[in-house]
Order: C-alpha cells, then sequence, then structure tokens
C-alpha cells in the first residue's frame, strides 16, 4: 500500500491517544509468563507486542515446535532467553528474512556460557535458531557491553526465575543505559531485587511475586513523530496521553532536544502538551544519541524540514535494526534533495531550504522509516511506500495523522 500524503495548511491541533509503550509491553508480557500473578493495562497494540504475547501463549511441549516472530527483532531476543530456560520445552525460532540477518550470537553465546542448550538450524550466529529449554544454575556471565540493550534486558528478565540469579560484567562502554534501567525498574516495581554498579548488574532470584497490575505507559518513540509535526508546522499545539514526566523510557530525551527545534513540551496530569514555539531562532544541531538511537530517523527529517543541519552520532545499533537504518536515510533522504554523509556511527545533514517534492520514500520494512518521513507532508506532497509497515509499532498511526487534517490518499 503507498500513500500519497498533503496538507492544505499548517495550523495543527487534536488531541491523539498513543497506546502504551512497545519497549514496556514486551517486558512487561515476558515478566506476565514468568510470574502469572501479574496483570496489565494499556498495553501496546503492535505487531511486535501481538506477536510476542502469541508466542508466551503456545502450550505446545511436542519435539521442535516453530515460532515464527516475522520482523519482531524485540520479541526474538526476549524469547530466546525465555525459551532457554524453560525446562522441558523445545523450539524452533525463526522470522522473516530481514530477521535471518540480524545476528543474535552475543546473546546465544552468553546464554550457552550459563549452560543453555541453543544450536544454529542454518548460519552460525543467525536465526532460526533450536532451543532445548533446561533449568539454568550458573549465574555469573560476561557480555560485550556496546551490544544491542535487548540482549541485556533479554537475560535480565529471565534472572529472577533462575536457581542463583544472574551477576552480569558488561565489558567496555554501555549503549542505550535507559533501556537497560528501564528493564531493572520494572523488575524493581514487582519487589525483585537488583542493583547496577559500574559494569556489573545483578538480579537476585525470587520464588514468586504478588499480584499487581502494572499499567505500561504511551511509547514515547510514537510521540517522536507528534515532536517532528509540531517543530514543522506554522503553529501547532497538539496533546497526546498518557505519558509520565519522570518516564522509564530513553525517548522521553525528547523533550530536551525538540526544546533545540523549537517544541515546548508542558504536562498536565498525565497528558504531554507540544506546542510551537513562535519565531523560534533555528541553527544547526548536534546530538549524542547513544541512550536513544531510534529517534534519530525522525530527527534528521525534522532538521530537512527545517532547512537546518545536524550532526548526530551514537548510532551503531542502527546498522542491525530492522534494515540498515543508517544507509537507508542517506539513500531516501538523498531522493529528497539532501546532502547527507554516514559512518557507522554517525550522520551528517547539511543545510538546504530546497526540498524535491512527490518524492516516493522506501521503508524497507521499517516502521520507523514511514512514520518519520511522514511529516514532511507540511512542506511537499510525499508518498510512502508500503505504508502498512507502521503496524509494528503504531498500527493508528495513519488515522492520527488524519485527525490532524492531513490528506492520506491511497495510490499506485
Amino acid at each position: 500500500m503507498n500513500l500519497l500524503l498533503q496538507t492544505d495548511h499548517s495550523n495543527l491541533k487534536a488531541t491523539i491517544a498513543v497506546t502504551g509503550s512497545k519497549s514496556e509491553t514486551n517486558r512487561l508480557l515476558l515478566l506476565q509468563a514468568l510470574f502469572p500473578k501479574i496483570a496489565l493495562e494499556n498495553t501496546s497494540n503492535s505487531d511486535d507486542s501481538e506477536v510476542m504475547q502469541k508466542a508466551l501463549e503456545s502450550k505446545d511441549f511436542s519435539n521442535s515446535q516453530e515460532i515464527d516472530i516475522h520482523h519482531a527483532g524485540t520479541a526474538m531476543r526476549f524469547l530466546i532467553a525465555y525459551f532457554a530456560s524453560r525446562e522441558g520445552r523445545e523450539v524452533v525460532l525463526t522470522g522473516s528474512t530481514r530477521m535471518k540477518e540480524r545476528p543474535v550470537k552475543v546473546l546465544v553465546e552468553a546464554l550457552q556460557d550459563l549452560g543453555a542448550q541453543i544450536s544454529y538450524e542454518n548460519i552460525a550466529g543467525y536465526p532460526p535458531i533450536r532451543i532445548k529449554g533446561q533449568e539454568i544454575t550458573a549465574s555469573k556471565v560476561s557480555m560485550n557491553a556496546n551490544v544491542s540493550s535487548q540482549y541485556i534486558s533479554a537475560l535480565l528478565l529471565i534472572a529472577p526465575t533462575l536457581k542463583n540469579g544472574i551477576e552480569l560484567t558488561l565489558e567496555g562502554e554501555i549503549t542505550s543505559i535507559p533501556y537497560i534501567k528501564m528493564t531493572l525498574a520494572l523488575l524493581n516495581d514487582l519487589a525483585i531485587k537488583t542493583s547496577f554498579e559500574g559494569n556489573l548488574i545483578k538480579v537476585f532470584p525470587v520464588a514468586a511475586v504478588a499480584a499487581k497490575v502494572m499499567t505500561v505507559e504511551s511509547d514515547w518513540s510514537s510521540a517522536s513523530y507528534f515532536f517532528s509535526l509540531v517543530a514543522l508546522a506554522d503553529s501547532a499545539s497538539i496533546k497526546i496521553s498518557s505519558y509520565k514526566e519522570n518516564s522509564l523510557q530513553g525517548d522521553a530525551a525528547l523533550v530536551g532536544i525538540y526544546k533545540e527545534l523549537g517544541v515546548d513540551s508542558h504536562f498536565e496530569n498525565n497528558t504531554l502538551i507540544l506546542t510551537k514555539v513562535a519565531n523560534f531562532n533555528h541553527k544547526i544541531v548536534n546530538f549524542e544519541l547513544n541512550n536513544t538511537p531510534d529517534i534519530a530517523q525522525t530527527i534528521v527529517v525534522t532538521c530537512l524540514g527545517l532547512g537546518i543541519g545536524c550532526h548526530l552520532t551514537g548510532l551503531h545499533t542502527l546498522k542491525i535494526k530492522e534494515t540498515d537504518r543508517l544507509e537507508a536515510l542517506k539513500i531516501e533522504l538523498t531522493k529528497l534533495g539532501a546532502n547527507i554523509s554516514v559512518t557507522n556511527d554517525s550522520l551528517t545533514l547539511e543545510s538546504t531550504t530546497v526540498i524535491n517534492q512527490n518524492i516516493k520514500i522506501a521503508t524497507y520494512n521499517d516502521h520507523r522509516m514511514a512514520m518519520a518521513f511522514a511529516p514532511l507532508a507540511l512542506k511537499v506532497p510525499i508518498i510512502i511506500e508500503n505504508a502498512e509497515v507502521v503496524s509494528k509499532s503504531y498500527p493508528d498511526f495513519w488515522e492520527d495523522m488524519k485527525k490532524l487534517d492531513f490528506k492520506v490518499a491511497q495510490i499506485q
């Protein structure tokens, strides 16, 4: 499905309800599978969370049950750890063509060091993988810290159910610390004892947790597209819910980042209100995004729309996402007329006031490519190819764009 996006005006006003964070939901779904007394509210309606829930609810104990998680990278990583610790289960975890190109070796080796039985079905280091679940009694393990935080969180989430918990030593500079802290905070909310000192993380074992209702905060990554819309509008006031001022989600850094791009943010109860700062003096910006790489696409597109340059660093994990996001950004922004260069961990956009219109933006099976480029419709008509990919994290996105009076038309 290809969508043509355009709008007749640039004055935005709406109230949008964004569903629960995919990151929090998938962590809590796994914890709920481990501790069934947990109840969840405001969970994400994303494809990734639905795939995760379906896999966790599977009850087939026959040999070699195959579980297909499609494009869901978070689900793949969390489920590897989950099934490795489920004594008596044997599964083959597989996914889409792109998923079979995304590495899992670091996580698999860490689990094998703990005694897990995991083997590769085709190419070493990549899905599909065969897991024979068993009791894990070893507790001490090391992992390179400069990897996706999802590898680390996968181990931490199963740790409370392991006989001796986990002592995880992270070697080198740690990536995406907020996501690790989110995982630990959710464990702490369930009265599970943890510690994070220097490069050593400990999670202590528990026999059970008390019954508790856990309410998922709305997704800050999804909020990023509304920050971008407000920045690019002539005037705007958009209310989005439900958000916490002291969020567990790393992407809450959007508040500070977009303040430098002319967006004012404030909270009323659990509603986040975004307004355009009038007569804002824009200049070239530099952001270090080691802790928040998922919002890089949104930021660079915003800068293009504003006609300013930017230099973004800390982006090394983007190369192993749904697509190589750095190369994808370079290709698509160049089509729009941008002068952009990328390295293995950075992106530099030169200032330009010209944006080519009616350009078809390829999405590479990446939900964030589709949504990050959509706000440019405030500047020029733009075509988003395979627009249905947004269902991975934000199925209602195009309907919410219509609430802001965007014309969203399906074309060939």
